[in-house]
């Protein structure tokens, strides 16, 4: 007798629009809060750790973007290569980065980048360094309500171009390729590690999935990439990011990008080009 699909699989319609929109959601989050109908900055970033919203508001340079209506997040605004981005910090997880980045969309983003910190599957230098996530292994739940069941999604092309050719300007480590996307992180068993290396896999992150996902059904411009700065406790020393946590290692990937992709209905056209708060590169 053959068993029925998960309950993560079934009732699934990717092409049914939903009854629950973000939209809704903020139009009654403004009506509650009384908070004025005004957009959020063109281009906005996911920092899952928070260590680049915390670096920023230490050093004086963001600011609560007041306007932002989401029940569950905090929204925080500050000046890269001379225009406004609104960044959120600690949306961990797939579920969570899809809510924010849904209610980012709805309320005026026209691009999203998400850098999360993530742990080395396979060995290709010494931690830290970026990967440019060209696609996602779907290991999560959220996805599957986007996208029809594969074993990966694909990030936009067009976009993993750019960031390489921005990225290639820094200096620094970087590399491209797929990602493990995790719901469990304490459940990265020797198997499940195993048969990730095996897919092609690099690193092990909790979001990128999920919000290709949301990309690919949305047609949303989103760049994921992983900060891979450990190899899951498995040594000593693990977890350590450099500078203020990694925050100006992440601004300066953040102000090169920002030097190079474009985005048609922005209106700074891109981000160009006097550095960052953490001296990047001119």
């Amino acid at each position: 007798m053959n068993e029925p699909p998960s309950p993560i699989l079934r009732h699934k319609a990717p092409d049914e629009p939903s009854l629950f929109v973000p939209e809704a959601l903020l139009r009654e989050a403004r009506r509650q809060k009384h908070l004025p109908h005004l957009p959020v900055p063109g281009v906005c970033v996911l920092d899952p750790d928070g260590d680049v919203v915390r670096h920023l508001l230490g050093a004086g340079q963001a600011r609560r973007f007041e306007a932002w209506p989401c029940y569950h997040s905090e929204m925080y605004a500050f000046t890269l290569e001379s225009c406004e981005v609104g960044i959120v910090g600690c949306a961990v997880g797939a579920p969570y980065a899809v809510l924010v980045a849904e209610q980012m969309f709805a309320a005026g983003c026209k691009l999203l980048i998400s850098v999360t910190s993530a742990g080395q599957i396979a060995q290709i230098g010494p931690t830290p360094y970026f990967v440019v996530i060209d696609r996602a292994l779907r290991d999560e739940g959220t996805s599957h309500h986007y996208l029809p069941p594969s074993n990966f999604v694909e990030a936009s092309a067009d976009l993993v171009a750019q960031a390489v050719e921005a990225l290639s300007t820094t200096g620094g480590s970087f590399h491209v390729g797929a990602t493990w996307t995790t719901d469990a992180p304490f459940r990265e068993t020797r198997g499940a590690i195993e048969a990730a290396h095996g897919e092609g896999v690099l690193a092990v992150e909790m979001e990128a999935a999920a919000l290709y996902a949301f990309a690919q059904a949305r047609q949303r411009p989103v760049l994921c990439l992983a900060h891979v700065t450990n190899t899951m406790a498995q040594a000593g020393d693990d977890f350590e990011k450099g500078a203020d946590n990694g925050a100006c290692e992440v601004l300066t990937v953040l102000a090169a990008l920002a030097r190079t992709l474009r985005s048609p209905s922005d209106p700074c056209q891109t981000l160009a080009s006097r550095g960052s708060c953490c001296h990047a590169p001119p």
